[in-house]
């Protein structure tokens, strides 16, 4: 009995010393789950590193991405602009030429029955668009510095005088060969024309410099003008100069040109103006 006893209060010490123990263990268990160690702690400060390294790494890729699209949508608008202002320039045409310009002796003065006109030059400048290959049209100006003959200077009873021709024209020009180097064309149009004749006297004038000196100076002392349509019409030749991609063409032409003038007095004169003026020049 005394040993049962003695046997009962160290069941109950192993007893409660078990039990302490699994309390021990599930209390170390909830400690661990809830509070990451130092372990756990490492693992997620990398995570959120790496996070937002990959979020600033896709934020400047996408910033980066910007200016590439923005770079592509500027180089397109600046190929835009180039090929327009490319098809402008080759559509665009333009002249320069100068040369003489000779009578055609079927306008009369006067009693005397000779021309009104004689031997000059000329200067034309235009501008226009080629049409097509073969068609360009052009707006010209031109300026005509003729003499006058001498019985109609001698029958106006002055010393000199001339006639200048101003005119404004449209005037198509069509191709025949335009691959060729050298070409065929033809032109003609119509437009306004100003004619003034101006006869003159020879006065004497005297300038002062260091020493003064008399020279004497054409002056106008009477002129008349008339302001008409006109028209002409010519043929010419090209040469490409350049190579094949130019459009630098040298030109020669001659063309009819025709002015429904007034006449000179009311009896007599036909008031007609012709004129052959040839000119050399260069298109683009």
């Amino acid at each position: 009995m005394s040993l049962f006893r003695s046997s009962i209060p160290l069941v109950r010490l192993t007893s409660l010393l078990g039990a302490a123990a699994i309390l021990a263990v599930a209390s170390a268990s909830a400690q661990s789950s809830l509070s990451p160690g130092p372990f756990s702690s490492t693992l997620v400060a990398a995570n959120e590193s790496s996070s937002l390294s990959f979020l600033a790494d896709d934020s400047m890729g996408s910033a980066a991405a910007l200016p590439s699209a923005s770079a592509a949508g500027g180089s397109g608008a600046a190929q835009e602009e180039q090929g327009w202002k490319r098809k402008a320039t080759h559509d665009f045409a333009l002249e320069f030429g100068g040369g003489f310009n000779a009578p055609i002796g079927n306008d009369t003065s006067s009693s005397s029955g000779g021309p009104f006109i004689t031997w000059g030059g000329n200067f034309t400048v235009g501008g226009g668009l080629h049409l097509n290959k073969y068609l360009s049209l052009l707006a010209e100006y031109q300026f005509i510095d003729d003499k006058l003959p001498g019985s109609f200077i001698a029958e106006v009873q002055t010393q000199g005088g001339n006639a200048h021709i101003w005119s404004f024209t449209l005037a198509p020009v069509v191709d025949l060969f335009p691959k060729k180097t050298n070409s065929i064309y033809v032109t003609g149009g119509g437009g306004f024309y100003r004619k003034v004749t101006n006869f003159t006297e020879p006065e004497y004038v005297e300038y002062c410099d260091y020493y003064c000196e008399i020279y004497s100076q054409n002056e106008t002392v009477y002129h008349f003008s008339s302001n008409q349509g006109g028209m002409n019409l010519g043929f010419g030749i090209t040469h490409k100069v350049g190579g094949p991609a130019s459009k630098m063409k040298l030109f020669a032409e001659a063309r009819y040109l025709f002015l429904d003038t007034p006449g000179i007095h009311e009896t007599t004169g036909t008031g007609t103006t012709g004129l052959i003026p040839v000119t050399l020049g260069v298109r683009w």
